[in-house]
């Protein structure tokens, strides 16, 4: 049979194989193997220390026999696997190397060799430096981590040089971590990205010295999206910017780190047409933003809307934003949000409100019942995906009520669910509309007949450890 099959076929078959069955097609042939190096297009490598020459030659080697390699992960190493990755792989599209800090002479190299570079995630020592960006011309998207300390001398150093390019960047993605106070040098990158539509700021408890402060806000004017993880000292002057200038906000991400006021005159005051807002802010978050929210004309055309771990949002807030924007939403995540448990009846009111839900995230709410989760899907008959991760109360029950309410259903998470076992598995499978696609769940609750019929449906089971990502259909 191998040699009726072209290398063409052989390459797309190997295209399409699972990544457990790469280390099984090495071992058939040598023609196998060396298609199967050919066809692999992504590697995620991890190379724990020490290293040496005889290292970095292996890699190179390895790296070669992979010629159409457009997306590389790697762990550790440090400027000696970005050369050797330079050296190795000229159709490189995409490059995560963020553990191990590595040096402006090294990303020069990379840029050289790599000219179709288009994503670059990497880690970068102080002090700060980024001369070596106009050199990527392709760049897209950059993801930048900042490790060590910052002394005044290093300041004083960039300082001097931060005006030394002045082009703009064609970055539509920006993402930075562990900003301190006072680094000099990110005037310059703000002042020439003006163009990102998506920022992330995490750990970050500056945006840099005060020039730098300044070009940032300018910057913000045209922001599209925009995520603060763990970023409380400088929330409020950037919502606060955000609510005074900038209209092109669609989506904003809050985690970890804000204050009650800020937040609340952002919803007040902002001119945006949001489209998704995402919180996790346990102890900021609380009934009188959600009534605000409701109170802003600009959001009626919000689809998305996620809260996690808001311990002080009662019923009352979530059913008057259900009530003003519920022909919108089509996202709704309440996530360890202990309002679920405590009043009983909520999610059955926000279901005859949401009338075009099409993805709901139940997740963590251990003690939700059965009744509640029931109540709410045979109002919203149109749901598309369904996750209940760690909801340990449900039962089959609950399952099989859903399944046969939402005729859509594409995807379903109930890993981590002690109350659903085989029995809820295997009805969730044998009784799915043609729709459903995925289900994540422990193996362990399987059944042979589930097993049987899901590849007849072609229904595919996902590991309880992964899950699926919200863009899986």
């Amino acid at each position: 049979m191998d040699t009726h099959l072209c290398d063409e076929l052989l390459e797309e078959i190997f295209r399409r194989l699972p990544p457990p069955s790469s280390a099984a097609v090495s071992l058939v042939s040598k023609r196998w193997r060396r298609l199967l190096h050919s066809s692999t297009t992504s590697l995620s490598l991890n190379f724990p220390p020490p290293y040496n020459p005889t290292t970095i030659t292996s890699l190179s080697t390895f790296l070669s026999h992979h010629p159409y390699l457009s997306s590389i992960s790697l762990s550790g190493g440090g400027d000696p696997l970005l050369l050797a990755v330079a050296d190795s792989c000229p159709n490189l599209r995409q490059l995560r190397h963020p553990s191990d800090p590595v040096s402006p002479f090294a990303l020069y190299t990379l840029s050289a060799s790599c000219v179709h570079l288009s994503s670059i995630s990497v880690s970068l020592s102080r002090p700060l430096s980024f001369h070596w960006l106009p050199s990527f011309g392709s760049l897209k998207s950059l993801s930048l981590s900042f490790t060590g300390t910052s002394t005044e001398a290093d300041n004083l150093e960039i300082e001097e040089n931060r005006d030394a390019f002045d082009l703009e960047l064609d970055l539509e993605s920006l993402s930075l971590r562990g900003i301190l106070a006072g680094d000099s040098g990110l005037s310059c990158l703000w002042r020439n990205c003006k163009n990102v539509k998506k920022l992330q700021l995490k750990s970050c408890e500056s945006v840099g010295d005060s020039a730098s402060f300044s070009n940032f806000l300018k910057f913000l004017n045209g922001i599209q999206e925009l995520e603060l993880r763990t970023c409380r000292s400088i929330v409020d002057s950037v919502l606060l910017k955000l609510a005074a200038d900038c209209i092109s906000l669609q989506s904003l991400l809050v985690y970890d780190g804000g204050s009650k006021e800020g937040l609340l005159r952002f919803i007040n005051q902002s001119k945006c047409s949001l489209k998704k807002l995402d919180l996790r802010l346990p102890l900021d978050l609380d009934n009188s933003h959600l009534i605000a929210l409701s109170e802003n004309p600009n959001f009626k055309n919000l689809k998305t809307l996620r809260l996690e771990s808001c311990c002080l949002v009662s019923g009352e807030g979530l059913k008057a934003v259900a009530r003003a924007i519920g022909d919108a939403v089509e996202e709704l995540a309440l996530i360890n949000c202990d309002v679920v448990e405590r009043e009983a009846g909520l999610l059955a009111a926000l279901g005859q409100e949401l009338g075009k839900l099409r993805r709901l995230d139940l997740s963590h709410n251990e003690m939700m019942a059965d009744k509640d989760l029931v109540s709410m899907v045979v109002s919203c008959d149109g749901l598309e995906e369904v996750r209940l991760r760690g909801c340990g109360r449900l039962s089959d029950a609950a399952v099989v009520a859903m399944v046969r309410s939402c005729r859509n259903l594409g995807g379903v998470d109930v890993s981590c669910c002690g109350g659903i076992g085989g029995e809820g598995v295997e009805a969730l499978v044998v009784e799915a509309a043609a729709a459903l696609r995925r289900v994540a769940v422990e193996e362990s609750k399987v059944t042979g007949l589930a097993k049987m019929v899901a590849p007849k449906k072609c229904i595919h089971f996902v590991s309880s450890s992964i899950g699926f990502s919200s863009n899986f259909l």
